[in-house]
């Protein structure tokens, strides 16, 4: 039988028929806003407040202080605590980035990585981490090495990943191939603000909603609208994709 994690998202459980499969890696995609930061924040925290299961979370982009910021301006305001306890451990961009070498970053890393107390982890975002590597074949080589160092030590990962197309790029790159599971965040214009939309593509080893589904982002994080699908918003002639 399938073991699945739970990510504490409403709806979001729903629509993967019980959670992501544990000790798997997840991409999540989206163009900047879209909330891709905000669902690997929720992920983190709801592991802790609702499952008894520690996270790590690494960012490439933000510092430890605006994270919490980030965090307590959603609702979760018990993140200084866990952080405090070390339920949720944080890396921020000044550590991953001191030495400018990623070998030099996962030794720092594996002490925790190795820790049976941690269950969770999502790097923020693959579009910085990869800024470490001078070429595809580097990019490559160590991408492998780490999404392995995570399934090793049985943590159910998510990474993010930034893209500039509203409509998820149709391009298949490397980081597609060695996840195990896709899902987009999209938002669409509105003349009184934006929509927002969540796609669960792909997932390993289990059966999924594959509709689009509306998601909205207020206090207490994202609420994903199960039972209100938007596919048909994808499916038209005109449709980007």
């Amino acid at each position: 039988m399938i073991e699945l994690t739970k990510t504490g998202i409403d709806g979001l459980d729903g629509i993967l028929n019980g959670g992501i499969v544990t000790n798997s890696t997840t991409l999540v995609s989206g163009n900047p806003g879209a909330g891709k930061s905000i669902l690997g924040l929720q992920y983190i925290y709801s592991g802790v407040e609702q499952f008894d299961e520690k996270g790590i979370y690494l960012s490439f982009e933000e510092n430890e202080s605006d994270l919490r910021e980030a965090a307590e301006s959603i609702g979760f305001d018990r993140w200084p605590e866990h952080v405090e306890s070390d339920d949720i451990k944080v890396y921020d961009k000044q550590v991953l980035l001191r030495e400018n070498d990623f070998s030099s970053s996962i030794e720092l890393l594996l002490d925790d990585l190795k820790n049976d107390d941690y269950d969770r982890l999502v790097l923020d975002s693959l579009t910085m981490f990869e800024l470490f590597f001078d070429n595809e074949k580097e990019k490559r080589t160590y991408l492998l090495k780490f999404t392995d160092i995570l399934s090793n030590n049985e943590l159910t990962t998510l990474m993010t990943n930034e893209q500039g197309a509203v409509f998820p790029d149709t391009d298949i790159g490397l980081e597609n191939y060695l996840t195990d599971g896709n899902i987009y965040l999209i938002q669409t214009p509105t003349d009184a603000g934006v929509n927002r939309y969540l796609w669960v593509a792909k997932m390993r080893k289990q059966d999924i909603e594959t509709d689009i589904y509306p998601m909205e982002i207020s206090w207490g994080g994202i609420d994903v609208h199960e039972n209100a699908s938007a596919f048909s918003m994808m499916s038209e002639e005109d449709s980007p994709i």
